[in-house]
């Protein structure tokens, strides 16, 4: 979708589900960067709802050349985490150099929008956090070379709970999912997943989380055995909430190795 038309539907969008004009204030912390990796483009742009400028990260592996499609994954940090948090991930970009994979991480609008997974105190962070998960989306497919058949989402804990929900409300854009230690509302039920029960899904999750309890992922891995939604679960013995898959390069390379046997398999519009 070209740029001005993704901009009309985003706020088509948020125009009918929200009647405040206003915009909630960001704060300077928003648009922190940590990771200090010259691999790590740090970029932004201006996001038309709003006027304002946001940062986003992006990864582009060596082997790259525009005109040869490259897959892309799109991944969503935690609650708090800066923008290019997941980059810092312990072999996530030498597992994306190795299989030509572009990596680009959206703000999410604040570092506590999630994603509109979930209400926020000012209810237009939501819906400004998907919009700018998906102007970013539209960026990349713009500038390079994608491949539609591989665009991936994955997403850690907030960012696990918004992969669920930005996959529902785009159910033909993704070849697969991968969340770790993800984190739905505790009282959301995950009948949701029907919308995507077509797309290919890897579940992280620690047995010894303390943030997102395992029997609520399970909860949720039960639905995906329920209504035969192609899934593999991968359960982690001891493991916390957050180390196990930022600190840990076999549990990394479990993500872009499933995505990369993944294509998708199914038409582009339903």
């Amino acid at each position: 979708m070209h740029m001005p038309r993704l901009y009309s539907f985003l706020a088509a969008i948020l125009c009918s589900i929200f009647v405040s004009s206003a915009w909630a204030e960001r704060t300077t912390e928003d648009d922190e960067k940590l990771i200090n990796d010259p691999r790590v483009q740090h970029r932004s742009y201006v996001f038309e709802p709003t006027g304002e400028t946001l940062p986003y990260a992006v990864f582009v592996p060596s082997t790259y050349q525009a005109g040869s499609a490259s897959p892309l994954v799109i991944a969503l940090h935690g609650l708090g985490r800066t923008y290019d948090w997941l980059m810092g991930y312990e072999g996530f970009l030498d597992y994306a150099e190795a299989t030509g994979v572009i990596v680009a991480t959206p703000l999410g609008y604040t570092r506590r929008g999630w994603y509109g997974s979930r209400a926020t105190p000012d209810p237009m962070d939501a819906a400004y956090s998907e919009a700018d998960v998906m102007a970013v989306l539209a960026m990349m497919r713009e500038e390079f070379s994608v491949d539609e058949n591989r665009i991936y989402l994955y997403g850690h804990s907030m960012g696990g709970a918004g992969t669920y929900h930005i996959a529902t409300k785009n159910p033909y854009v993704f070849a697969a999912l991968a969340v770790a230690a993800p984190a739905p509302l505790h009282d959301l039920a995950p009948d949701g997943l029907a919308a995507i029960r077509h797309i290919p899904t890897l579940v992280l999750q620690g047995t010894a989380d303390d943030a997102v309890p395992v029997d609520m992922t399970r909860r949720w891995v039960r639905e995906m055995q329920a209504i035969g939604m192609p899934h593999v679960y991968v359960e982690i013995e001891g493991a916390d909430h957050s180390l196990f898959i930022s600190q840990n390069r076999e549990n990394m390379r479990k993500v872009i190795s499933f995505f990369d046997i993944v294509r998708k398999h199914y038409p582009p519009a339903h």
